[in-house]
This record gives C-alpha cells, sequence and structure tokens, in this order.
C-alpha cells in the first residue's frame, strides 16, 4: 500500500502522546515487529549471539523430533516448526549468514540421525528427503549473494552434509533421481546460475 503525502502529513501531525498510543497498538498486533524493534533498539545481545543461540536450540529441538522419526509425518512436522524458528530469528536480526548457515546446520542435525532414517521405508520417508533436498538446494543457491569471507565456515559443513547423504543410501540414490549434483556442495563449483538450473528441473516434474 502507497501513502499519499497528505496522509503522511496527518500521521505527522499526531501528538507525541497519539503516536506512542499508536506505536503500541500496532506492535500488540505486530508480534515479529515488535521484536524486531526490541532487538535493534535496546537488545544487548548481538546477531553472532542470536545465531549461536539458534544453534544450541536447533541441536535441542532436533535431538528431541528424533525420537518421533518412526513418524515421518509428525517428525517432518516439528521440522518444519524448527525451520519456521529460523525464519523468525532471520526476519527480526536480518542474518544474511545465518539464513543460510542455520537451515544448513538443521540439515546436517537431521542426518546425525542416519542409523534411525536408514530403518525407515523408502515410501514413508520420501516427503521428509525432498523437504531436505530442497532446502539444501534453497541454501545453496543463496551461497554466491553474500560475502566469500564465510565461503569457507559454510563449506565445512557443505562437506559434513554430503558425506552423511552418501552414509544414507535412500536419500544419495533420491538426490541422484532428482539431478542433484553433489559438485554443488562445493562452493567454488556452484554454477553462477543454479536457480535456473532448478528452476528447469522442477518443471520436468522433479523435486516434489
Amino acid at each position: 500500500m502507497e501513502y499519499s503525502k497528505e496522509f503522511k502529513a496527518a500521521l505527522s501531525n499526531f501528538s507525541a502522546i497519539e503516536k506512542d498510543r499508536l506505536i503500541f497498538r500496532l506492535l500488540k498486533k505486530d508480534k515479529l515487529l515488535s521484536k524486531k524493534l526490541y532487538f535493534e533498539l535496546i537488545d544487548t545481545e548481538t546477531t553472532d549471539q542470536k545465531r549461536t543461540q539458534m544453534e544450541e536450540l536447533i541441536e535441542e529441538r532436533v535431538l528431541l523430533a528424533s525420537k518421533y522419526i518412526g513418524n515421518p509425518k509428525y517428525f517432518l512436522v516439528l521440522i518444519r516448526k524448527i525451520s519456521a524458528e529460523i525464519t523468525e530469528h532471520v526476519k527480526i536480526t536480518t542474518d544474511k549468514f545465518g539464513d543460510i548457515y542455520l537451515q544448513l546446520f538443521l540439515v546436517n542435525q537431521i542426518l546425525e540421525s542416519n542409523d534411525k532414517l536408514n530403518h525407515q521405508r523408502f515410501d514413508n520417508i520420501y516427503k521428509l528427503y525432498i523437504y531436505l533436498i530442497n532446502k539444501l538446494l534453497k541454501a545453496i543457491i543463496s551461497i554466491k549473494k553474500i560475502d566469500e569471507d564465510y565461503w569457507m565456515e559454510l563449506n565445512e559443513i557443505l562437506e559434513s552434509i554430503e558425506s552423511k547423504i552418501h552414509e544414507n543410501r535412500y536419500l544419495e540414490k533420491l538426490c541422484i533421481n532428482n539431478s542433484f549434483d553433489f559438485n554443488w556442495l562445493t562452493i567454488e563449483k556452484i554454477p553462477d546460475h543454479l536457480d535456473l538450473i532448478v528452476k528447469d528441473i522442477k518443471n520436468q516434474g522433479f523435486l516434489k
């Protein structure tokens, strides 16, 4: 919605008390905006500290969720909730590096449970694996958009993820069947137009 000059002028004419009342009414209706303003204005913790807290939360939540791997549908619901918390962290802190790193960290933590995952029937675990592959691709596509100073740390976690994928027979096979190139798990080998490659793969009916 675009605001006219007249509307902006009318808002500017509000008294300080009226503006305060309006702000607090809006913040009550938008909890995310409230958290973002709190972080920007008075929170003593840095973005890096918030990211570290998210790492600890992901590790803890995935460990708890792993008890339900035998119920893949519910397990995926729990994983989606963790991913939503990462999204909220990014919106509050505008943590571009964390947006990539934490999603990769989540995938890596899930694959820590490969022993349990490998005991599941393929048709039961299929949706989870497609979800993980798509999450991986989304993160990989975003890597080339951030500063190269972060690449070494991201390469380390990508290397860990690749190792775990190859230890998971169904996930490895599903990656291959959906045209996922394992070279993309090395930043220097990520194609410049990977987003278009992935779009073409999806247009062919894969990754769904």
